[in-house]
Order: C-alpha cells, then structure tokens, then sequence
C-alpha cells in the first residue's frame, strides 16, 4: 500500500504539491526515476525492473501520474497487465484532465483493481479500476487530500485516520524557499498507535519481506520548471535531492 498527498491551491504561486511514500516487496528490482522509456521523449519515472512499468511519471506536459494497489491487491496475477503501464499512458498526456480521460477509456478488467493520481499544475483526478467496466474518475477538491489504497480521504484508512490531520495542520512546503522538513518529517513517521499497527503506519518498516522503500516530493505551476525531490531509500535513512532531468521546463 503507497500513500499519495495532493495539495491544490489554485491561486498560488505553486499550485499543485505532492508527496508519496512507495511501499514494495524488498525483493522487487526498481531504478529511480529517469528517462527510462524512449519511445516517450520527456517522461520520467521510476522503473519497475520486474514488468518495466513505474508506479509515478511526470511527463512533459507537466502531468504527474502515481498508480497505488486497491485493499487485498498486492502484486501481479497471471492473466493481467501490469498496473506500472498506467501511469506512462496519463502522463504522456498533454494535460491531467487528458491523462484521466485516457485511463477511463480502458477497459479495467485488463488490470488488478487500483487506485491513480493524475495531476497538474491546473487540475487533479482520483481514478478507481475495480476490475470491470472502465475506470471511475473524480476530480480532487482543492486542499490537501489523502490517497491509499483505499479512496480519498476515507477513514476507513487506519492510516489515512492517524496522518490526514497531521498533513492539514502541517505548515505548507515552500519550493522557492528549498523547504519542504514539514512534509519530509511526515513521510518519515513510522510510528502507529496500537490498534491498527502497521496499517496506520505511513512509513512502513521492514516486515515479511514488504516496506516503505522509496520517497517523493513535487511541486508544479505554470510557466516554471517542475521540482521533483527523491528519496532513493525511506525517508530517514537518505536525503530528498532533486531531479535534474525534472529540472526541463
């Protein structure tokens, strides 16, 4: 289960922050993000060395695409695409209202049931596949929302109840400043209370061979280059540096 933070301010000099934290099998091989994909000049991401699909592109455009796992999940089945194609094909697109037109144009069946973030610096859609029909979409509000592997918000995510409200009052990153500790102090939290354990657990700890194993940070706006902070490792164990091939504007 991966978490994805979303930020819109539509007036504001930075009007779209994101954040993830990408929770994987220890074992599965991944690259960070690069220009991994030739046949689609202008998009990085992170590459799934196993099926050679990401889990988060930024395409040329300025469209940000994460794909998350629906509850029960995890991992590829025989008969089905990998989930990691879908965030190349919103990111490609020219604008996020664009790139979610194009993932609810699928068939869902294809894939095991997900969850995605299609975004930019104007708009930002959750898409649900549940494994039939196409893809339901739904616009995010303006404020910060909370995706997992359940829907936006929801407080039937024990992690969503435990970090939500902490990320509200949470003091905004500042991109032009070069501060986003606020955010980085989040994604780092391993801590739960003792109720739900690791399932309110935002950075996930080693544990059967699954954890927290990597970490971003974004920020889009119009006519700037967009900012794309990693974290090769989870967060507090590795700094975020930035992207030079996000650095394009």
């Amino acid at each position: 289960m991966c978490t994805v933070i979303v930020l819109r301010r539509p007036h504001h000099p930075w009007p779209l922050l994101l954040a993830a934290n990408r929770d994987e099998r220890l074992d599965r091989p991944w690259d960070p993000p690069a220009a991994w994909w030739p046949e689609s000049p202008g998009l990085i991401g992170g590459r799934d060395r196993s099926a050679g699909g990401t889990w988060m592109a930024l395409g040329p455009g300025g469209v940000v695409a994460a794909v998350l796992n629906r509850p029960g999940s995890l991992g590829p089945e025989a008969g089905k695409r990998s989930r990691g194609e879908l965030p190349l094909v919103a990111a490609a697109a020219p604008s996020a209202a664009a790139g979610a037109a194009r993932i609810a144009a699928l068939p869902a069946e294809r894939w095991r049931p997900f969850n995605m973030v299609v975004a930019d610096h104007r708009d930002a859609f959750f898409l649900r596949g549940l494994g039939q029909g196409h893809p339901e979409t739904r616009p995010l509000p303006e404020g910060l929302s909370m995706v997992t592997a359940h829907d936006p918000n929801d407080p039937a995510s024990p992690r969503t109840r435990r970090h939500l409200p902490r990320f509200r009052a949470a003091p905004p990153p500042e991109p032009d400043a070069g501060d986003w500790s606020s955010w980085q102090a989040l994604l780092a939290d391993s801590g739960h209370g003792p109720e739900f354990g690791l399932a309110e657990t935002l950075n996930v700890p080693p544990s059967g061979g699954f954890g927290t194993v990597c970490a971003s940070l974004m920020a889009l706006a119009p006519g700037r280059a967009p900012v794309w902070l990693f974290c090769p490792a989870p967060p507090g164990q590795a700094a975020f540096a930035p992207l030079a091939s996000a650095l394009a504007a």
